[in-house]
């Protein structure tokens, strides 16, 4: 298996958590993500003291405990495909978290980061989420800002994407590897994916200009793809939305990041944008 590809967990009875990468198991200091699919009334208990966290409803609809707080209802869309998320922060030193769906299936995306610093809880409805139509031609693609660097927390960045069937995203490739800031910070982030149906792809390539890192990596529904480091273009295969939650964390809160200079140009090419972007569209609740 490729080291950077990382596939769901296979729970009893289909009901869990079906994804769990920790930063012992990426081999970085910085990020982690849990997926928990969970079926009506059961209940996830997250621990992770030293992590502050972005709970990131994917489907259906879930209560929150935490510490001496209660969030009775979190979530309104059936899947990703289908609507815009509703989003939990809950800093570093939050104690143990209680998710409990209240719908026949609910997954819920457990980000976490590494923090010291503590900042409020906070909810993020879906009229709160900022979308950008990115790129043009077919490297156009959806971005949905749900923690932006100027977002009250210590270390977690989170967005969304949304690339319709056949397009580009990520491109032109770009890397966030070295601190040289204002132009670039490092960061670590993880690619998690959605395809639009069950035998679905894309492909991610990532590669670094000397040569030291270059993979193709074909990627499906629940996957997870580290980047480590290094230049990481994603196309969606065609007849297949394709949608990756990112989280991200490092060396800096910024999103600052470089093109490869050999694909850099195909910015001023760019006439017209997609008209199927963006492919899921706010809502006010």
């Amino acid at each position: 298996m490729n080291s950077l590809l990382i596939k769901p967990l296979q729970p009893a009875g289909g009901y869990g958590e079906i994804v769990s990468i920790t930063q012992e198991k990426a081999g970085w200091d910085s990020i982690s993500l849990r997926v928990a699919r969970l079926s009506h009334g059961q209940q996830h208990k997250h621990f992770s003291p030293g992590e502050e966290m972005a709970l990131v409803m994917l489907g259906g609809q879930v209560s929150v405990k935490c510490s001496n707080q209660f969030w009775p209802s979190l979530g309104n869309r059936a899947d990703v495909f289908s609507g815009m998320p509703h989003v939990l922060y809950l800093p570093v030193g939050s104690g143990e978290v209680v998710i409990e769906s209240l719908t026949a299936v609910s997954e819920v995306a457990i980000c976490g980061a590494r923090a010291q610093r503590e900042f409020p809880s906070k909810v993020i409805l879906p009229s709160m989420v900022e979308i950008e139509v990115r790129g043009g031609g077919n490297a156009t693609r959806q971005i949905n800002h749900i923690l932006k660097p100027d977002f009250q927390a210590d270390r977690i960045l989170v967005v969304e994407v949304y690339t319709p069937s056949g397009n580009w995203s990520s491109y032109p490739p770009h890397k966030h590897d070295v601190h040289n800031p204002p132009g670039e910070v490092d960061l670590d982030e993880i690619y998690y994916y959605k395809i639009s149906k069950p035998e679905g792809y894309a492909i991610q390539r990532v590669y670094t200009r000397d040569g030291g890192r270059d993979e193709t990596i074909t990627v499906r529904d629940n996957e997870v793809i580290l980047i480590p480091d290094g230049y990481h273009p994603v196309v969606a295969a065609h007849g297949y939305n394709c949608y990756y939650l990112n989280v991200l964390a490092g060396s800096a809160r910024s999103m600052a990041a470089t093109d490869d200079p050999d694909y850099a140009w195909v910015r001023c090419q760019w006439r017209e944008q997609d008209p199927r972007v963006p492919v899921v569209k706010g809502n006010a609740a």
